[in-house]
């Protein structure tokens, strides 16, 4: 199958959705209803929160008279024969609501509906996409949490996230691996905890890692796709939030907690959790730890040296939910120590790198009850974060000689402040705010490669809803920033003194319809940006960790992107369907470019950022079957496709960019257990930037089973295999300077966690 081909299925099939799905209910003309002058009228409202319900059908039941409430919830029918009758309320999410009233002629009466919510969303919502959590979807999302998380648990989020459909990953060894998100990397990917800016460096090169270990993340969210409305710079391939319950928001009376344990053979793995959290009916504490230790990845070709890791993490908070005050505080240190595979032609010479990590993390919710805004939220995350990366030699006699050629010393403080408010007029419930981003990192070393920065930016966002009939709603947003950047200077950039001011803004206008039960269709169309990083801006110099000599260019513009996406997802009980595709235009695109030559001195091969237009496209589409009772089959394509326009007009492939991938699984679960099996098929990636290798395409096969145990608390164990056949093969996205060593080996994974 062609490219081509490709794009075209994905297309079709989400334009192919039946007309018949959209239709809905009108008001019966006057000229159909009997001449009297009996009329009813009043609200239709929430049940829990009184609040107004815009756009519910309305009809006497019986009869096919009818009308639907406007933007206040209100109706009003006119001209009714004389006689008993039951109004009939109904609107997606919502039971449907009755009530009975006697229409006597020349007479007026009032009939108030309360309508229960049901809970009928397709998904669970996601919070990381909307700040009011109304469920309504404007570009495609996936949350993983409970034993949906605790099944791919991995070393690393990369690892966890490689084979979701739009993700992949970029690897460097297991510690750095990092998700890419439609062919989007690096900065171009946000990585949140609980809402914030985490204030690592896993951003700035493929050789750095996140800094929280994936067994203290309780929630995963991903985002799909441009969010710099909500989350400003960064968010233009899309947003990934990692949640913990360090700060606990809802709790049991007493003791609970969970332990959790993992071990693998492909990399002599060895990893440890747990949490303990004690609360009564105002407030609750917890605390957690973490670490994990392996040796060096075993390939079907052998063992890939300097590729250790041994991670130590751990947290204590406090939360608190009295009268109309929820929140609390949490503390948290995390400690990596991990080989980067860079030197592998000199077994007596290895790199190291060290990084620390401290933060500390803050949550509170208000209820104002107020006229107009009734909600608000504070939420801040402040950090240090400090990195070496060391090179070791060993010498004859024995001894190891270090050196530190690159430090890093950050702190950063991330904030926002939102105000949610009531519906008002055509407006359904909404959020304003304030964000607020400080960052610090003076860069040092023997060779340090990149001056320091400070940067400061402040930003204002609204975030609006509006429902146009009880199927279809509109939203938009827009989001202002002003950002401060300055090049700070150390050893080897002694005389450097630049800095910029930019102002730039987001925005998004987006259609949710929901025809009928089961059906949902999302688009949006966005405008985003992205400022330029330090390393894009001021590297001159070898990249140690990393293997490149990097090449900045002071003079980039911010980059701008336009861009759609559209979805379709439809839940039938036997079948969940999911289709997305999406197009994004860049102006001022940066991209690190081999240039094909190397540097004498260090032998690393010259990268340069440069920046011009750029095009990337593609889609997933996702289904799952129930074939019967307790079996399974889930299936997937992604495929993205990336081009850069060059000045005499033509184009040419943008580096780095997933192959075309085909997922499958198959499953069945008994209640007490579960056994299946999964298929990976990943197409040649010919589609190359210039200097960039072509990597063929590879098959993987792999196995898992469970089982479940309820006695003194839940007990889950779980068994994988990955890559059972051992196959030999390299990954796109790997950065792995020597291009003969491939990916992992077979690997047999056992997890288990005990809730109590």
């Amino acid at each position: 199958m062609t490219n081509k081909n490709i794009l075209i299925a994905i297309i079709t099939l989400i334009v192919s959705t039946p007309l018949s799905l959209f239709s809905t209910n009108y008001e019966i003309p006057e000229t159909q209803r009997p001449p009297t002058d009996a009329n009813v009228f009043g609200h239709v409202v929430d049940a829990e929160t009184g609040e107004h319900l815009p756009f519910v059908n309305i009809i006497i039941k019986g009869t096919r008279i009818g009308t639907i409430t406007d933007a206040s919830g209100h109706y009003i029918l006119t001209h009714l024969p004389e006689g008993t009758h039951t109004l009939v309320a109904q609107s997606m999410g919502y039971a449907k609501g009755m009530a009975e009233f006697e229409a006597i002629e020349d007479k007026t009466i009032e009939v108030d509906i309360k309508l229960s919510p049901t809970g009928i969303n397709l998904e669970e919502v996601v919070l990381t996409s909307s700040p009011t959590a109304s469920g309504f979807r404007y570009q495609p999302d996936d949350v993983f949490t409970g034993e949906k998380l605790q099944r791919r648990s991995e070393p690393t989020f990369g690892e966890m996230l490689n084979g979701q459909p739009g993700v992949a990953m970029r690897s460097f060894g297991s510690a750095p691996a990092r998700p890419v998100i439609r062919g989007m990397d690096g900065d171009r990917i946000l990585i949140l905890e609980n809402g914030e800016r985490m204030g690592d460096i896993s951003e700035t090169s493929a050789d750095h890692a996140i800094s929280l270990d994936p067994l203290a993340a309780s929630r995963l969210e991903i985002v799909r796709g441009p969010a710099s409305l909500l989350y400003g710079s960064s968010a233009l391939g899309g947003v990934i939030n990692l949640m913990t319950t360090d700060i606990p928001d809802q709790w049991d009376t007493g003791l609970t907690g969970v332990i959790s344990g993992q071990g693998a053979t492909m990399n002599n793995m060895g990893a440890g959790f747990g949490r303990a959290t004690y609360g009564n009916e105002t407030w609750a504490t917890t605390a957690r730890f973490a670490m994990r230790q392996t040796g060096n990845i075993q390939t079907p070709n052998g063992e890939l040296p300097q590729t250790s890791m041994h991670n130590y993490d751990g947290a204590f908070g406090l939360g608190i939910n009295r009268n109309n005050l929820n929140g609390g505080l949490s503390f948290s240190v995390s400690d990596q120590t991990f080989e980067i595979p860079e030197e592998l032609d000199d077994p007596d010479e290895t790199v190291e790198i060290r990084a620390r990590r401290l933060s500390m993390q803050g949550r509170f919710g208000l209820d104002l009850n107020g006229s107009f805004f009734d909600q608000a939220q504070w939420r801040f995350n402040a950090s240090n974060f400090f990195q070496q990366e060391v090179e070791m030699e060993i010498e004859d006699d024995g001894t190891v000689d270090e050196d530190i050629d690159l430090e890093y010393d950050q702190n950063a403080l991330s904030s926002t402040l939102t105000l949610q408010h009531k519906p008002r007029g055509v407006f359904a419930r909404g959020a304003m705010g304030l964000n607020f981003l400080a960052q610090r990192v003076d860069v040092g070393g023997d060779e340090a490669y990149t001056p320091g920065e400070q940067r400061f930016s402040i930003a204002a966002f609204t975030f609006q809803e509006i429902p146009l009939s009880n199927v279809l709603r509109l939203q938009f947003g827009v989001r202002f920033d002003f950002q401060n950047s300055k090049a700070l200077s150390n050893e080897l950039f002694p005389d450097i003194s630049l800095s910029r001011n930019t102002v730039n803004y987001s925005g998004s206008l987006g259609l949710n319809i929901r025809p009928s039960e089961g059906v949902e269709v999302g688009g949006q169309f966005a405008r985003s940006h992205r400022n330029p990083i330090i390393e894009e801006l001021f590297a001159d110099g070898p990249h140690l960790g990393a293997g490149v000599y990097e090449i900045g260019n002071p003079n980039l513009d911010d980059e701008v992107g336009h861009g759609g996406d559209l979805f379709i997802r439809i839940n039938r009980g036997f079948l969940e369907l999911e289709a997305a595709t999406f197009i994004n235009d860049f102006s001022n695109y940066i991209v690190f470019e081999p240039l094909g030559i190397i540097h004498e001195e260090s032998g690393y091969q010259k990268f340069e950022y440069r920046e011009g237009q750029a095009r990337l496209y593609g889609g997933e589409v996702s289904a799952g079957f129930l074939l019967a009772r307790g079996l399974t089959l889930q299936t997937s394509i992604d495929y993205v496709r990336g081009r850069r326009i060059i000045e005499n007009g033509s184009n040419e492939s943008l580096p780095f960019i997933p192959p075309f991938r085909f997922n499958n699984q198959i499953e069945y679960d008994f209640d007490r257990a579960w056994v299946g099996a999964s298929f990976q098929a990943v197409a040649k990636q010919d589609q190359v930037a210039p200097e960039e290798e072509i990597t063929d395409g590879y098959n993987l096969l792999g196995f898992q089973a469970g089982y479940r145990i309820d006695f003194n608390g839940r007990h889950v164990i779980i068994f994988r295999v990955d890559n059972a056949l051992n196959e030999t093969y390299r990954d796109h996205l790997s950065r792995i300077e020597d291009r003969n060593f491939v990916m992992p080996g077979r690997n047999f994974n056992l997890t288990y966690r005990w809730f109590f």
